[in-house]
């Protein structure tokens, strides 16, 4: 019986490259492997994993997977290798045949888990990355039985119907023709349904995984539960030897066992969240940057602090605008300052004018020792330091008389300054006044000390010695 129209059978499945034979049932399965470790790389740098970890526990995986089948494959069918008149050399010739996925399955997560163990991830993790992926390779891998035209169905009189070859027909045990089977030509593809039915099976996975947010196990898990519920109802239209336990097929039974187990898992892990070992390289920690100035963070907000006046006493290095060079060249709090003797056409105050608070300091200090005059031991006196030359210097002037453009001394103590009169004093201190006019006073905003003086102000630094030793105010000269 020949239906008018059915899919056709491969004449053959195997090439020969030279000696090298190429099958197409070897091909069948590498190429569902590429596929399942493609997609499985790309899930799983989605869940932030490092690339590259998909292949390198594939390594272990597949080789566990490949021999884990062919044992499956093996125990479950033994008389077929087995037994009188049976070679079980043919065991071994996993190239004709042969692969039980669940055996396939339970030895290749063995692998698996060695493979995550030596990366340090969760194996949970991986295989929920790579269940859409293994139900792919699955589904590309069943076209293998159609290349060797085995583990079809029943006898089938419809278009979709697959035609199986003689040679390829049910036997019986002494490996002649089952006279059932010799006339039928058509049989169900089981093949192409457990195909459909596995590309279905991984469409599942990806919707659900991305609805539900399966983690931790579950978008395995509902793979292997929604696989079974199709292998259960394709392996009952299936003909070829099997063994039979309370009527059904053994691979039925290890069906409703494992569909159970996984339905167990996704009730039990139903609730299971949190973050998952996924081996990702976490960036590499930078410095933190030093605290922003409370002004720039201000000006980022949009808030600006009200200007006021800097503390007086905020240490020198933390005032803004001043740099290393400045606070290395400035003189250290703990050593006397040494000031150079300040030339008298620049100003008549000693303090230096770059830095007021200093100026105003040095108001507060008293005027150190007078300079004084050393007798050598022939008789001479030498002075212990050159004094600047001025206009008004320049006729005699008694010898005890320090000039007006020196820095600020206090009262000398010499007897010789007694007989100095105050018409004298006036007399050269107006004389001082015409020689040179009156400049600002450095660090007062620049107000003369005529206006110092009208505003009710003293200028103590403008005192000169009087013959008694006191000091006297001086008199603007008019």
């Amino acid at each position: 019986m020949q239906p008018v129209a059915f899919l056709p059978s491969p004449s053959q499945g195997v090439w020969h490259l030279g000696p090298i034979p190429i099958r197409a049932y070897a091909l069948m399965i590498i190429l569902g492997i590429v596929v399942a470790v493609w997609l499985g790389e790309r899930r799983w740098a989605a869940k932030g994993g490092q690339p590259g970890t998909v292949i390198d526990v594939a390594v272990w995986a597949v080789p566990f997977g490949l021999v884990g089948g062919r044992l499956y494959h093996v125990i479950t069918d033994y008389q077929r290798y087995f037994g009188d008149g049976r070679d079980p050399v043919n065991a071994l010739k996993i190239w004709e045949g042969g692969l039980g996925i669940w055996g396939a399955v339970v030895l290749g997560a063995v692998g698996a888990v060695i493979g995550c163990r030596r990366r340090g991830i969760s194996v949970l993790a991986l295989g929920d990355a790579i269940a859409p992926g293994i139900a792919f390779a699955q589904a590309i891998g069943r076209w293998g039985n159609w290349w060797n035209q085995e583990l079809y169905g029943r006898p089938l009189d419809a278009f979709w119907a697959l035609k199986i070859d003689p040679a390829h027909r049910p036997r019986t045990a002494d490996g002649t023709l089952d006279p059932k089977y010799a006339d039928v030509a058509t049989y169900h593809p089981t093949f192409l349904y457990e195909s459909l039915w596995c590309v279905g099976v991984g469409v599942l996975v990806l919707w659900a995984g991305r609805r539900y947010r399966l983690t931790h196990g579950r978008a395995f898990a509902l793979y292997i539960a929604a696989y079974t519920v199709g292998r259960f109802w394709i392996e009952a239209l299936r003909i070829d030897d099997a063994h039979h336990v309370a009527g059904l097929r053994l691979n039925d039974w290890t069906s409703i066992i494992v569909f159970l187990g996984a339905v167990a898992y996704l009730y039990w892990a139903r609730g299971r969240t949190g973050p998952e070992a996924v081996g990702a390289v976490e960036p590499a920690v930078q410095a933190e940057p030093a605290a922003e100035p409370a002004v720039e963070k201000a000006e980022e907000s949009g808030d600006t602090p009200p200007a006021g006046p800097e503390p007086e006493d905020a240490p020198e290095d933390d005032k803004p605008g001043r740099t290393a060079e400045d606070v290395a060249a400035e003189p250290s709090a703990d050593e006397p300052e040494t000031a150079e003797p300040t030339p008298a056409h620049e100003t008549e105050n000693p303090a230096s004018t770059e830095n007021p608070e200093s100026a105003a300091k040095a108001d507060d200090v008293p005027d150190p020792a007078p300079e004084t005059d050393i007798e050598g031991a022939d008789g001479t006196i030498s002075p212990t330091s050159p004094k600047p030359a001025t206009a008004a210097e320049s006729a005699p002037e008694p010898p005890a008389e320090t000039a007006k453009d020196e820095p600020e001394t206090a009262a000398e103590p010499e007897a010789d300054s007694a007989t100095e009169t105050d018409a004298d004093a006036d007399a050269e201190v107006k004389a001082d006044a015409e020689a040179e006019p009156r400049k600002p006073r450095a660090g007062r905003g620049d107000k003369t000390e005529d206006e110092d003086d009208a505003a009710g102000g003293t200028a103590p630094a403008d005192e000169t010695d009087t013959g008694a030793g006191k000091a006297e105010p001086v008199r603007d000269a008019k």
